[in-house]
Parts: structure tokens; sequence; C-alpha cells
């Protein structure tokens, strides 16, 4: 865990770097040092039936999904929700500057005893990085 969805307006397609910002807000969970890295999976999902405020065709969204495992405590959920919508905002700052841009970031608890999983990626990504660091 966590579980990220970016979704965002499909107008936005050449507005911005959409591989920066899928990237920046992963990044932004690494390094909030809550997660295993080899736990974080984000996702980017471009949105083409919407419709914003009043319909304006040049209207855009940004809403970012975060799910985590249960049992941090709302302090703790709230810095994370905090840092990662702060950088959000930074990926974005530009865009929110030039046109009519909305962003939404929230954090969803999963419901322990719901959640199933089996994950190998954390040993994956220590044996490259014992690799790199002794090639």
């Amino acid at each position: 865990m966590p579980h990220i969805w970016i979704e965002h307006s499909a107008n936005l397609e050449g507005k911005l770097d959409l591989a920066l910002l899928l990237t920046g807000v992963h990044s932004a969970a690494v390094n909030t040092r809550m997660f295993a890295e080899g736990a974080i999976r984000t996702r980017l999902q471009s949105i083409d039936q919407y419709r914003i405020g009043d319909g304006h065709p040049d209207n855009a969204f940004v809403h970012v999904v975060i799910r985590i495992a249960a049992g941090r405590d709302l302090q703790t959920r709230k810095q994370i929700g905090e840092t990662m919508f702060a950088e959000l905002c930074r990926l974005l700052g530009r865009q929110f500057d030039n046109m009519p841009l909305g962003l939404s970031l929230e954090v969803q608890e999963l419901d322990a005893a719901l959640n199933f999983k089996q994950n190998n990626l954390q040993d994956h990504i220590d044996r490259r990085t014992s690799a790199r660091q002794a090639g």
C-alpha cells in the first residue's frame, strides 16, 4: 500500500507532461517515507466523459485517490494527504495559474478485514539496489 489513482480530464492531454505528473505523485508517496517503495502502485487515467462547473470546454480537473492500509492515526493520514496534495499543487502550478483547473486529493483507509494481498516487489527492489551499489 498505497494504491494511488490519478484521474484527469482528457482536455489536459498536450497541456501538461502526464508522465511527469505520474512520476511526481509516485515520488511524493515514496518521499513521505511512510510506505515501502515496493508497496506503492500509481496509475494515471484520462477521463473522456466529464462535465465540470458550467460545462465550458476549457474547464479541467485532476483528482487523486490514495488508498492506504488501515491502522494509521488521523494525524498521520492527514500528513500523508497534505504532503501529497502540496506536491500535486506544485506539479500543476503553471497550469493552475493559466487555466480553469480543479485539483483534489483524498486519502481513503481500507478495511483490514477485506484487504487481501501478496507482494514480493520489495524483495526485488532491494536486490536491484544491492546489485547497483555493488557494481
